[in-house]
């Protein structure tokens, strides 16, 4: 429980506890929440919502800021959703690409090919429960809360390992597979937002910028110091550049590629990830979340734990931001997120595991049994902070965004259903 309790503390508390925090003001004094939330930290011409928006955002309460006439405000929200978020997707882009790159990496040759294939019908089954049932609605309603069909897509790789561990016990094949799932899940979810949710007016010729910054310190940060220090096995260049820069000139490129992003109306949140195959990586992964990391000594690694404790504490600031919603909110939308994730998620991975493992003969790992696939989908129905993440660019503030959140805050308690699923299922735990 020692090991449970620590993973917990590290990667899910903060959050939790902004969330909760959140939803405590929220329900006590909404307009001072908001007030918060929207508060305006610099009005100027290059960063931040668009100023027209959030004076609408904010009414008349705009007003007791007095200001010159800017086109961008940075507001509190903006900076932990647009800015600092952006650290959160840039270690879930990291685990995607040494998943994805490396020799060992868990998303390549045939040991990922049923996980994948899962993750695609862990994706349609909720899209497709969420949009069907909206069609119900009828077309006005179905006009109103369809952009929201990414929502329920998301599966939170953190709470949904945590429950998996609880379920299966850490050394069943089945939390492994969950994780697999959930790495595929993040690297398709980063793709519909950059496609389907842009920030504003697409100018991807600003993308430009992004692609030059990871070119320029690719090749000279990374690619040069180790050309020049070919055949001489003490690597002088490369260890000069790696014990004087450190990741400074990452973190440089980093800056333009997010301002590039920024202004292209892709969401900033991504600008990070075209840097993150540029820097130094080891030849090995042990997997996300595995403490073997830290000893690791290639750059990639240092700057993942080096951005580890800022980002728990972003984790937090990011569930007091976004989780700030009335109970009065639950409405259609609500249902149509949670159905989504906790109906849609479960069948789609058991539909298409099933035809994976046994229909197209890519079998199950050793020690899973077909009906664990619906296990998985029901820990794998936890969407929480990405689903939390994707209500709120889906949709402009107002009702409608508030009862998609509230549906992606009470995905939480798929907790519930997967230890009861595992009961029923007769799940023999193995620890390990």
């Amino acid at each position: 429980m020692y090991r449970v309790w620590n993973f917990v503390a590290n990667y899910s508390l903060l959050l939790i506890t902004g969330a909760l925090i959140a939803l405590i003001w929220a329900n006590t004094d909404l307009h001072s929440y908001h007030m918060f939330v929207d508060y305006p930290l610099w009005f100027n011409d290059w960063i931040g919502a668009d100023l027209h928006h959030w004076e609408e955002i904010l009414g008349e309460d705009a007003a007791l800021y007095g200001h010159a006439e800017t086109a961008k405000v940075l507001t509190a929200h903006y900076l932990v959703n647009d800015i600092l978020m952006a650290f959160f997707f840039a270690i879930a882009g990291k685990e995607v690409w040494e998943a994805v790159i490396l020799d060992q990496g868990s998303l390549r040759g045939r040991k990922a090919a049923t996980p994948l294939f899962a993750t695609l019908g862990g994706m349609l089954g909720p899209i497709g429960v969420y949009l069907g049932l909206a069609l119900l609605l009828g077309p006005a309603k179905f006009g109103e809360v369809a952009n929201g069909w990414a929502i329920p897509t998301a599966t939170d790789i953190a709470f949904s390992y945590l429950v998996g561990r609880i379920v299966f016990g850490a050394g069943h094949p089945a939390v492994r597979f969950l994780l697999l799932l959930a790495i595929a899940d993040d690297a398709a979810g980063l793709i519909i937002l950059a496609i389907f949710y842009p920030s504003g007016e697409l100018a991807p010729v600003w993308l430009l910028l992004s692609a030059g910054a990871a070119i320029a310190v690719f090749l000279l940060f990374n690619r040069l110091p180790r050309r020049l220090d070919r055949h001489n096995q003490l690597r002088p260049n490369s260890t000069w550049v790696r014990d004087k820069l450190s990741f400074w000139p990452y973190l440089v490129a980093g800056a333009l590629s997010w301002f590039g992003f920024a202004q292209s109306g892709l969401h900033p949140a991504l600008g990070l990830l075209p840097i993150v195959p540029t820097l130094p990586h080891a030849d090995r992964a042990f997997g996300i979340f595995a403490e073997a990391e830290q000893y690791l000594t290639d750059l990639l690694n240092h700057a993942e734990h080096l951005l580890k404790h800022p980002v728990e504490v972003v984790l937090f600031l990011f569930g007091l931001m976004n989780a700030g919603v009335a109970f009065s909110a639950i409405s259609e939308p609500t249902w149509l997120v949670l159905a989504g994730l906790i109906i849609g998620k479960p069948l789609g991975i058991l539909l298409f595991g099933y035809i994976g493992a046994h229909t197209l003969k890519l079998g199950l790992p050793e020690g899973m049994r077909t009906i664990d696939l619906f296990v998985i989908g029901c820990v794998a129905a936890i969407g929480f902070t990405v689903s939390l993440f994707v209500a709120s660019v889906a949709f402009d503030p107002g009702p409608v965004q508030d009862a998609a959140k509230m549906g992606a805050l009470l995905s939480f308690f798929a907790a519930v259903l997967s230890i009861l699923a595992g009961k029923l299922t007769r799940v023999q735990k193995q620890d390990g």
